[in-house]
């Protein structure tokens, strides 16, 4: 079978990757393609996967946002209606799932948060929604995903593609990050989302809190280049910003503490047992507190909390594991297209 996988942003690459390692290892045909946002180009490179760069975003403006997801869909579109595709799967891409309506393509879309309100496009379009288990079940409802098409999965996605880490005990020295320090990692908010449209101050408190202890070692993972540029320019002695893609799991392994305005690199960190601090000012997902619950990870609302972030030395926990994971997902993918055939 001839399957399409879209990848828009860059926390898809790690995501896709044990689903497309399945999907070759049963001989399906996959034709990839990925959008110019964030690290989402390099990180794909890195991982081997022969793609094709179609779009990019539209930035922190809701209409340049719009005008770019359809912009998008007309080139896959245009990209894909010779390709002779029997299903597309991505991780609720808007315009994936415009294109592939066009073209009569069956859509599986899988997807964790609860909040996203795009969610609408999505979920009514394809013909399989695949979530969490803790995923409720009245959100579905609401963005149209009735019962039938909804397939469950237990525990949380970041376990599909954490499951067979392995740690690179010289990963910290072949970067030069002191190990004597005490190593955050910190990434800013992603202001341009459709769930998250007003400015995070209580990030930037969080960061000078913890820029002002000189223990602390920060490696600050930007969004967006503006970001890069504008930590350089402070000249902080103890915070460095990488210029190029890094291998995200071991850094977040090795790591004493992670701190991160997003969700991604906080479930990350909650599956790899490394303390994590989340500073999300949008509505907090299911999954999160399905974390929360489980003690994986600690959410800092106001700025009274700020002092309850520890800065020390990390006391890890064990890893969470779910090995069938992505064998599960990949069932559910080709059993959608059996439906539909």
């Amino acid at each position: 079978m001839r399957i399409w996988i879209d990848l828009a942003n860059s926390p898809q690459v790690l995501f896709f990757r044990p689903i497309i390692n399945e999907l070759k290892r049963r001989r399906h045909d996959l034709l990839i393609t990925s959008r110019d946002f964030a690290q989402t180009v390099p990180l794909a490179d890195q991982a081997g996967f022969h793609h094709t760069v179609i779009g990019k975003h539209g930035g922190r403006n809701l209409a340049g946002i719009s005008v770019q997801n359809i912009f998008r869909a007309w080139k896959l579109h245009r990209f894909l209606r010779r390709k002779y595709i029997q299903c597309a799967v991505g991780h609720n891409v808007y315009s994936q799932a415009i294109a592939a309506a066009v073209l009569r393509i069956p859509l599986v879309t899988l997807m964790d948060y609860e909040h996203q309100p795009a969610n609408h496009i999505c979920f009514r379009l394809a013909n399989k929604v695949i979530v969490p288990e803790v995923f409720p079940e009245k959100a579905l409802q609401e963005y149209g995903a009735y019962t039938k098409k909804v397939s469950r999965y237990t525990g949380v996605k970041e376990e599909m593609y954490l499951s067979d880490f392995s740690p690179n005990p010289d990963f910290l020295a072949s970067l030069d990050i002191p190990t004597t320090k005490i190593i955050c990692v910190m990434r800013p908010p992603g202001l341009w989302g459709l769930y998250q449209r007003n400015d995070n101050p209580l990030f930037d408190r969080v960061f000078e809190h913890i820029v002002s202890n000189q223990h602390v070692w920060i490696v600050f993972l930007p969004r967006m280049e503006f970001q890069a540029e504008a930590m350089r320019e402070q000249g902080y002695d103890n915070v460095w910003v990488p210029d190029h893609a890094l291998d995200g799991p071991n850094l977040i392994f090795h790591a004493d503490f992670v701190i991160s305005g997003g969700g991604t690199m906080n479930r990350e960190a909650a599956v790899l047992g490394t303390p994590v601090y989340s500073v999300f000012n949008g509505k907090p997902s299911a999954v999160d507190k399905y974390l929360i619950g489980l003690d994986r990870m600690k959410m800092i609302a106001t700025e009274d909390q700020v002092s309850e972030i520890y800065i020390e030395k990390k006391h890890r926990k064990e890893m969470l594991v779910n090995r069938g994971l992505a064998n599960m997902v990949v069932d559910e993918i080709l059993n959608n297209y059996m439906e539909e055939g």
